[in-house]
């Protein structure tokens, strides 16, 4: 369970990466506490009752894509800023974009372990999410 400070902004976005809400909860209209899925990951949200500082939070997802190119393309088209490089590549600008970036893309790039590509991508609440292709 990830603490956020938008529930029904936090279901937007994870729609984008194919997650599907299951259950949500907000007795107000606006959703309180959710719980998204996606084949066999989960992801539960929850209304934060202060400032979100992910860095504090130490959260770190990881997803594996059939095409990260397409995830990445399909993810610009929707609404995400391009961050360019990621922060622990030659050439980042991470330094332009509010700390830390959110809803934003960076650029694919190869891994020891992810030959094919990793994708980093920040959500609406700064959370890293890295999504490698698996082939």
């Amino acid at each position: 369970m990830v603490h956020v400070a938008d529930v029904d902004r936090s279901i937007a976005f994870y729609t984008r990466l194919g997650f599907t809400c299951r259950s949500r909860f907000g007795p107000d209209g606006a959703a309180n506490w959710a719980d998204m899925g996606h084949a066999g990951a989960r992801i539960m949200f929850a209304r934060a009752s202060g400032r979100i500082d992910a860095a504090q939070q130490a959260v770190l997802f990881y997803r594996y894509t059939n095409d990260v190119q397409a995830l990445r393309r399909h993810l610009l088209e929707r609404g995400c800023r391009d961050a360019g490089p990621p922060p622990d590549h030659p050439g980042a600008t991470v330094d332009e974009l509010p700390s830390p970036p959110t809803s934003a893309v960076f650029t694919i790039v190869p891994r020891f372990y992810m030959p094919r590509g990793e994708l980093r991508v920040h959500d609406p609440d700064g959370y890293c999410l890295l999504v490698g292709e698996l082939g």
